[in-house]
């Protein structure tokens, strides 16, 4: 059984991309970073279920397309989660909410 979101197909992976960026721009523009927290949870659901199935295959061919899922996966949690601690920091100084830490300066300082 092929997975539900193949993300080894570029359409796939162009129409991911496509809503990343959309919700990033709502977000940004609303200056609430609980759209990227859904998307960050969407995107772990997502990730979970490839895992499951790829635990349950029992085709090489299968677990191929699966692991190749599961590493977009990986990209899209990783871009969620930096796009998440940016907005929530324009969040911060826009509501002008005292931040515990800068959360993107550990980020930041090694680029």
């Amino acid at each position: 059984m092929m997975p539900l979101i193949n993300f080894t197909e570029p359409f796939a992976i162009l129409v991911a991309l496509v809503l990343f960026v959309l919700v990033l721009f709502l977000g940004k523009e609303t200056k609430k970073s609980v759209f990227l927290a859904v998307e960050l949870g969407i995107f772990l659901l997502i990730i979970a279920g490839h895992s499951f199935e790829f635990s349950i295959s029992d085709a090489a061919e299968l677990q191929n397309i699966y692991a190749r899922c599961i590493t977009v996966d990986f990209v899209f949690i990783l871009l969620s989660f930096i796009s998440y601690l940016w907005v929530d920091d324009i969040e911060a100084k826009a509501g002008k909410k005292k931040s515990i830490d800068d959360s993107l300066s550990w980020f930041w300082s090694k680029v």
